[in-house]
């Protein structure tokens, strides 16, 4: 047997609706589109923000402010959290945190946190400090070192 010896599945494909072949095909003159109005003419446009000549949903809410091109985003990272992953002595960086799960991304800027305290003695790189986060890691005894971004 070969492919094209295999029988199809009677009534699994209808028929084509051909459309504007007179009255007796059922679908002759206005070809099922109805009668006036605009999607009964061709070339309709199909906006779906259209609102039926409303003024649109965008053009009623009132905008404000603008968007900062060069904002420097950061990923902020609190000392409870370095406190916890990180042992005394050790080096934390963007890929230390990445590896510990803290950040998602070690290509991203981070930013040190005063939140918590660091009895621990650790050397902090990262590309912003907070200024309690620099006095609660030298007050540790550690050290903070700021990344060029």
């Amino acid at each position: 047997m070969r492919i094209h010896e295999i029988p199809g599945n009677p009534g699994c494909r209808g028929k084509r609706k051909r459309v504007g072949r007179g009255k007796g095909s059922g679908h002759g003159q206005t070809c099922g589109r109805g009668t006036k109005g605009a999607k009964s003419r061709a070339g309709t446009p199909k906006r779906t923000h259209f609102e039926g000549g409303q003024m649109p949903l965008i053009r009623r809410i009132p905008k404000r402010g603008f968007t900062n091109i060069f904002r420097k985003e950061f990923m902020p990272v609190n000392l409870k959290i370095i406190e916890t992953h990180f042992g005394s002595g050790s080096e934390v960086t963007p890929d230390s945190l990445c590896k510990a799960g803290i950040i998602h991304n070690s290509e991203q800027r981070v930013k040190i946190l005063g939140k918590g305290n660091v009895s621990k003695v650790l050397v902090i790189k990262a590309h912003a400090f907070s200024k309690s986060a620099i006095e609660k890691i030298q007050a540790g005894g550690g050290r903070c070192e700021v990344l060029s971004s």
